[in-house]
């Protein structure tokens, strides 16, 4: 080998050692600067994040922005637990609810790489007690009718919540409280989530399949499409092909006991300040997310985690189905995602925004009316958690805290107004 023979090697070698380094390192933490941010600018949302810690608007709260594949912002404030006077950490774990969502909505899409169904597939070949459901039709002089649903249920009715199942509420709301299905958690329950799910298909609708966009136990259906496809439990699935592959280590459907003390408190906004939330589900303190039978697992709300473990799987999809050299999905089926599928149908909570599989999707940011891009996609959790990705900008933000209910908390769009204020280049 001649001596430029050998320094044409050996530079080819060293560009793939960096390029494979830097590819499969992860989020790194950097300057604002090196990312097109301002870090002065950036002091703002500290500032304003303190405060509301100061007003006890909020106990705590864990912002991460990611920008270009680096993190040049991850901060906690304020406290996990106030009364015990437990200081927010960076790697608090939190109950992030219907963020789970999105992570079982990418299990389906897995399912459909590896050939073993389709999207566009009736709910009724995997659950059988699915292939016929009905609809409870408000009557003029009150009560309610119930009709034979117009068509069946699709799996991509389920993705993107057109399939008329709500929370339990609706014109036959009477029904599904006297079957003790209703509201959106799940982790007290002494069942699997395929045996509350088939109970569920006997209950009357709250729309026809396709009419309108009807939030609820969509997401735990498909839940339960996974265990049933799969054939393993869906802690166990998403394990394997979501949760190791992006080491998302500290995402959970319960806490594994030596993590309990990790686990940030949950608060209430009241007229005389914070207060400890009441458990849902009848359990005590922490809740059934520690002590609970671990049985049910909530492909809708189920899942415990930390702003960097739900970065990890944000940046996949931004990076097309891949994180740190694991590939979780095809770039295809990210983009089929996290485009708009409502079509027609209002989606009732924003203007200039539609639904996708798993995630709202911004198609008109004018209409909508505050800062973003359009294609931005994204969503949140019944404890206030947010998330979302900016692709233009390739920008990530996730911001977790623990309040329910939260009155009179302008932190959403605050967090929103200086994020977006920070972006110099």
């Amino acid at each position: 080998m001649t001596f430029f023979s050998f320094r044409r090697s050996f530079f080819w070698i060293a560009l793939f050692l960096i390029s494979y380094t830097s590819y499969g390192q992860g989020l790194a933490e950097v300057s604002a600067d090196d990312v097109g941010m301002s870090a002065e600018r950036l002091e703002r949302l500290s500032d304003a994040f303190s405060s509301y810690m100061d007003d006890k608007a909020l106990a705590g709260s864990v912002i991460l922005v990611a920008r270009k594949g680096e993190v040049p912002y991850f901060k906690a404030f304020g406290y996990s637990d106030i009364e015990d006077k437990v200081p927010m950490d960076r790697h608090t774990i939190f109950r992030i609810a219907s963020q789970t969502k999105a992570i079982v909505s990418v299990g389906i899409m897995i399912l459909q790489e590896e050939g073993k169904l389709l999207i566009t597939d009736p709910l009724g070949d995997y659950i059988s007690a699915y292939k016929e459901t009905t609809v409870a039709t408000p009557l003029e002089e009150g009560g309610y009718d119930i009709v034979k649903a117009n068509r069946a249920i699709t799996l991509r009715d389920l993705l993107t919540h057109t399939a008329g199942i709500g929370y339990g509420g609706g014109p036959a709301s009477d029904m599904w409280q006297e079957a003790g299905i209703q509201g959106w958690y799940f982790a007290h329950r002494d069942e699997t989530i395929l045996e509350t799910v088939e109970r569920m298909a006997s209950l009357p609708m709250e729309a026809h399949p396709g009419e309108k966009f009807v939030y609820g136990y969509n997401t735990d259906i498909l839940g339960a499409v996974i265990e049933v496809v799969s054939g393993r439990s869906l802690e166990e699935f998403l394990q394997e092909k979501v949760l190791d592959p992006l080491g998302m280590t500290d995402t959970h459907f319960y806490l594994p006991k030596e993590k309990r003390d990790r686990l940030a408190t949950v608060y209430s906004s009241s007229p005389a300040g914070l207060r400890p939330a009441p458990a849902p589900g009848g359990m005590v303190g922490q809740g059934a997310y520690v002590d609970g039978p671990r049985r049910s697992f909530s492909g809708g709300a189920g899942y415990l985690s930390t702003a960097m473990d739900y970065a990890k799987f944000l940046q996949m999809m931004l990076d097309g189905g891949q994180y740190a050299g694991q590939r979780v999905l095809s770039p295809k089926s990210v983009e089929l995602m996290t485009v708009d599928h409502l079509g027609a149908i209002d989606f009732p909570w924003a203007n200039g925004v539609g639904f996708g599989l798993g995630y709202s999707v911004v198609e008109d940011i004018g209409e909508r009316g505050e800062l973003g891009s359009a294609g931005e996609y994204g969503w949140g959790g019944a404890y206030h958690t947010s998330y979302w990705v900016d692709p233009e900008e390739e920008l990530i933000v996730v911001y977790l805290t623990q309040l329910i209910p939260a009155i009179d908390v302008d932190d959403h769009n605050k967090l929103r107004a200086l994020v977006y204020q920070a972006i110099v280049d």
